[in-house]
């Protein structure tokens, strides 16, 4: 058998289709994963130019989230935590949770400001979207065979696993909602 029929057959190209999708998957979950935490931290410590914990609850406080520092820091933990599982590729399911609720809540507070705001000074809610479309895209995939769940007894990922994970995010969003329009 040839080097070209050997690197040809069914076995090699699924091999590299996996390897390939193993690849992507981390690329995805590293990028996507180490900004939602990086944003995090902005929240809680203002570091990479954030406003920081006192700034954020206030934030929080004019939005309407109040008492601010409990939702302000929520939102923060929610991103640095499910953030940190997605780079490590940790409880993805959880973590995909985490971070689509969160964005379904940043999603309503930008709604005004539309997809695509006119004015450039009023911010719209596409990152959030994207955020939350790539959230909701992990919690169905998984991880990818480069992660710490990867092999391990409580992987899950599939159409059950992923479609828990949106209904957790988007409940446990409502629930932010209602208690942000009660209190």
């Amino acid at each position: 058998m040839t080097d070209t029929a050997t690197r040809l057959t069914p076995t090699a190209t699924t091999t590299d289709e996996t390897t390939a999708a193993g690849i992507g998957l981390l690329v995805l979950r590293v990028g996507f994963g180490g900004l939602m935490a990086a944003y995090g931290t902005q929240k809680l410590f203002g570091w990479f130019n954030g406003p920081g914990w006192r700034a954020n609850a206030d934030s929080f406080t004019a939005m309407g989230y109040n008492p601010g520092e409990l939702f302000g820091t929520l939102a923060g933990l929610t991103e640095l935590v499910g953030g940190l599982l997605l780079v490590f590729g940790l409880f993805t399911p959880l973590a995909a949770a985490i971070v689509l609720g969160t964005m379904i809540n940043a999603i309503n507070v930008l709604w005004s400001g539309g997809l695509f705001p006119a004015d450039p000074s009023v911010p719209g809610f596409t990152t959030p979207l994207l955020f939350a479309l790539a959230a909701a895209a992990l919690a169905f995939t998984g991880p990818g065979r480069f992660s710490l769940d990867a092999g391990r007894p409580w992987q899950r990922q599939g159409v059950v696993w992923g479609g828990g994970a949106v209904a957790v995010a988007v409940v446990a969003a409502v629930v932010t909602l209602i208690l942000k329009a009660v209190l």
